[in-house]
């Protein structure tokens, strides 16, 4: 049975498309010309908004396209300018899960529109009525491990709706799994590492060239991800060491997922278990397999590996990997050494992260301490002395409890720290940069998803409607003005900067005052207080980046 995080993301999943596949086109979107070819959408007049799905940018990577690097689809494509129709929600990219995590039923929910390899498609909300001819751009980059999810993942009808007509809104989907992040040297030799990282970068890329044609702004894109979503942020802004133009102008790292980096050890383990369960001898071998027994192949490299050192209790075993390239280096260090791009930043975590990461059949500190060392194989005495002091167990009344706390630290919480404290100190702008803790909902991994994504204005679903329009507001202020207060909600507090927000004593109702303080947000108040995460806790993980995250 998969563990509730999976299972209630992926109901709220399928809940949102089948809410979105009710929707009956009575009106034609204006049609969308680029040059290399017309695209005709829907309006839905009701909610106001102008959708067109389902549209790709990069060429289907297939045979011996698999494991390279994307292919922009205006430069070879064959639609000789005709008129395509974007009425219709495309396959999502194949999906997979890992054992502890394991279920069909969410497998179905993250694909109800089917798979497929030529899967590298974005969605665009444009509000019927904009307020002028080219309007900010947010960019949703979905979560899910690496293997899971799609474009509906995080739907964005509430929020083009609620922005009244300020926004556009753009999904993207990108490989999972064995397709995009299958690792090892032959892989890096005759191909390219992170070819979903890569995905995503041909997707901002393509948004720069041609969002301007829906009435877009090139200039003014916040890319926006949760979970493996904020993940995928926090390392393209890492992309080449944060050198070049970035595609975006804004970030918004959501409970960022700082799964391990396989290290190149473990890179060849994964590699060579796909050749063994695929009876193929080498990559061409592996590229000529369908793409259905290719999928069950990644999925059987998960199940195989399950015990492994590598992967420990919820982690993914498919993800990002340090190339040289894209990504540089470890996220610790190069967040450490300034190598990313100084942009306007807002990150969120939620209360309990490790709770849905966590086995409930931990019963003892000896089954804990097995569990950490598959999942830091490469930690040595003192790593887990440390760890333990840290997390005593005495502060706990179990062992799940003392596992989920510092699981959740060292993959999400503690990452929200090292990037804000990183971006403010390196950017030129110190007070763009804007954290929240939130303990609403279930509390837990995901619970922030029913409050800021929905495909019914106003958040009807939403654990607390007035709530949810409340952190919406924030998210396009932040998305229309790089900053999260001009256009909130008049009965939203004031959301004062990581650096001038610390010292809660000295912050006035629009003040300012040193220090590190972040929006805590919970069903009885909103205000500012200094961020927790300033820990040794916090402190001993980014110290140990060689350790954890490899």
């Amino acid at each position: 049975m998969a563990p509730p995080c999976l299972l209630s993301v992926f109901l709220i999943l399928a809940l949102s498309a089948t809410s979105i596949a009710q929707i009956t086109p009575q009106v034609e979107a204006p049609i969308v010309d680029l040059g290399y070819v017309k695209y005709s959408g829907y309006q839905n007049a009701t909610i106001g908004i102008n959708y067109y799905r389902g549209i790709h940018y990069a060429k289907a990577p297939v045979g011996e396209l698999r494991w390279r690097k994307p292919i922009p689809i205006d430069s070879v494509t064959s639609y000789s300018s005709r008129v395509v129709n974007a009425s219709t929600i495309a396959p999502a990219c194949y999906q997979s899960q890992p054992l502890w995590g394991y279920s069909a039923a969410a497998l179905a929910y993250g694909s109800p529109y089917g798979q497929s390899e030529d899967c590298l498609v974005l969605d665009i909300l444009v509000p019927s009525k904009p307020v002028s001819k080219k309007l900010p751009v947010m960019v949703q980059i979905h979560g899910g491990g690496y293997t899971l999810g799609n474009a509906q993942l995080f739907p964005g009808d509430a929020m083009v709706n609620q922005s009244d007509g300020n926004m556009l809104y753009v999904s993207i989907q990108y490989r999972l799994g064995i397709f995009g992040f299958l690792a090892g040297k032959e892989i890096a030799n005759d191909g390219s590492l992170n070819a979903g990282l890569l995905d995503q970068r041909a997707a901002l890329e393509w948004i720069q060239r041609h969002i301007g044609a829906f009435g877009g702004d090139p200039s003014r894109v916040t890319i926006w991800g949760d979970s493996a979503g904020g993940g995928s942020v926090s390392l393209q802004l890492i992309a080449n060491g944060g050198t070049g133009t970035p595609p975006f102008a804004g970030a918004i790292a959501g409970y960022p997922w700082w799964q391990p980096l396989l290290n190149s050890t473990t890179q060849e383990t994964q590699y060579n278990t796909a050749l063994q369960l695929s009876k193929c001898a080498d990559l061409r071998c592996l590229r000529s397999l369908s793409g259905e027994a290719l999928a069950n192949v990644g999925q059987g490299d998960m199940n195989v590996s399950s015990s492994s050192p590598g992967l420990g209790y919820g982690t993914f075993w498919f993800g990002p990997v340090v190339d040289g390239t894209f990504v540089r280096n470890l996220p610790d260090q190069e967040y450490k050494l300034g190598n990313f791009f100084k942009v306007p930043l807002i990150v969120d975590r939620e209360a309990y992260e490790g709770v849905y990461f966590t086995n409930p059949a931990l019963m003892n500190a000896m089954q804990e301490t097995i569990d950490a060392q598959f999942l830091f194989p490469f930690a040595g005495p003192s790593f887990f002395t440390r760890l333990y002091q840290l997390y005593p167990a005495s502060d706990f009344n179990s062992t799940f409890f003392q596992r989920q706390k510092w699981f959740g630290d060292f993959i999400i919480i503690c990452p929200t720290y090292q990037m804000a404290t990183a971006m403010t100190d390196r950017s030129p702008n110190r007070t763009s940069v804007f954290k929240l803790i939130a303990a609403i909902g279930t509390e837990i991994h995901g619970s922030l998803l029913p409050f800021m994504a929905s495909t019914e204005p106003g958040f009807p679903t939403a654990p607390n409607s007035t709530l949810a329009q409340i952190l919406t507001s924030y998210w396009i202020s932040f998305a229309v003005t790089g900053d999260p207060n001009p256009l909130r909600k008049s009965d939203a507090p004031f959301w004062t900067s990581y650096f001038s927000g610390g010292d809660v004593a000295a912050v006035g109702v629009e003040g300012e005052a040193e220090g590190f303080g972040v929006l805590s947000v919970n069903y009885t108040e909103i205000g500012t207080i200094q961020d927790v995460d300033a820990s040794a806790q916090c402190d001993f993980f980014s110290g140990q980046g060689w350790v954890v995250r490899n």
